[in-house]
């Protein structure tokens, strides 16, 4: 099969971000031609001066739209591409310059209609760029299932770093309205049109995630609220696994709790589980900063997701409320 690349990244108001994904674009190793098709989602700061910068050296596309959401923008951009195979990637990310080339060796090898890749920490992020790519890749927190692990079949990829073919464009119609989540959706739509996916080890992106601790919360709260969601659409992919940030806040307050009720080593296992966090992340990063950081991260992460997921597992688990409805800002209209 003749695979034709076209990369499709949504931005809104980041042109800084943009001029440094298409700066890792030009030192990427791939000898045949590929598109760049960049929609501007209703932006205010246009990154328009950046691509015309980049214009001369990169074959790009620029499109300019009203605000309607990421997965809208992609949508948007696999219409408009020349491609027979899209890759999606957020303005926040940088490539290395091996990518394509991964990429393009593993999908002639095996075929599959929608990949997924890793998200790495890169060396100038900062600390705590680097302790929340930790915490959101870690086997001990996540189970590395973002991370490092070997190919997986029926994978969820996300929309940082996903491919997906023309083929399973058209047969689903891309991505829907709901945000975050709408990657998984996707991937659990194209699975019911009898085609693949799978993980693609070493097609690694840097996702530099423009974060702080308070974008970090409201980020983990989306993703708990929006994965109950994603259960009641697709009951077949629901994992018990699901529940464990839950499970991990009342671990902890059970262990608080009997600390002061009955006796200090209630703490026992918990403060194992803070150390373990601390001294991996540290020898992973090589710095005892972001270990420290990382800590922290992982409250954050499991408090933030386990208490949304609680709350959103009641209103439409057990309630049966309307997603829309009940979350409204989980829908772009």
């Amino acid at each position: 099969m003749n695979l034709i690349y076209s990369f499709i990244i949504p931005v809104y108001n980041r042109p800084q971000e943009i001029k440094e994904l298409l700066g890792s674009f030009s030192k990427m190793s791939f000898p045949k031609p590929y598109e760049i098709v960049i929609v501007e989602d209703g932006s205010t700061q246009s990154a328009e001066a950046v691509v015309r910068e980049y214009s001369d050296a990169l074959n790009i596309s620029y499109y300019t739209k009203p605000n309607s959401g990421p997965g809208d923008s992609r949508n948007f951009g696999m219409k408009k591409a020349n491609g027979n195979y899209f890759i999606i990637l957020d303005s926040d990310c940088l490539l290395p310059p091996n990518y394509l080339s991964v990429v393009d060796a593993f999908l002639r090898k095996n075929y599959v209609d929608c990949f997924g890749g890793a998200d790495a920490a890169h060396e100038s992020f900062t600390p705590l760029q680097k302790a929340i790519n930790y915490v959101m890749t870690s086997f001990f927190t996540t189970g590395g299932i973002r991370g490092n692990k070997n190919s997986i079949n029926k994978f969820e990829p996300r929309s940082f770093n996903m491919g997906i073919s023309r083929e399973a464009f058209e047969k689903t119609q891309g991505f829907a309205r709901i945000h975050p989540g709408e990657d998984p959706d996707l991937s659990q739509r194209i699975l019911k049109e009898g085609l693949s996916t799978t993980f693609i080890p070493d097609a690694h992106v840097f996702h530099k995630r423009r974060i702080s601790w308070k974008k970090f919360h409201t980020q983990v709260k989306k993703f708990g609220a929006v994965r109950p969601i994603l259960n009641k659409w697709h009951p077949h992919a629901a994992k018990l696994t699901f529940w464990l940030p839950t499970i991990f806040v009342f671990f902890v307050l059970l262990s608080i709790t009997g600390a002061f009720v009955y006796h200090w080593g209630a703490l026992l296992p918990l403060a194992f589980y803070i150390a373990l966090i601390f001294t991996h992340s540290s020898l992973t990063n090589k710095s005892l900063v972001i270990g420290f950081l990382s800590v922290i991260a992982v409250f954050i992460q499991f408090f933030g997701y386990g208490l949304a997921f609680l709350k959103s597992s009641f209103y439409i688990g057990i309630l049966n409320k309307d997603p829309e409805k009940q979350f409204p800002h989980l829908f772009f209209k």
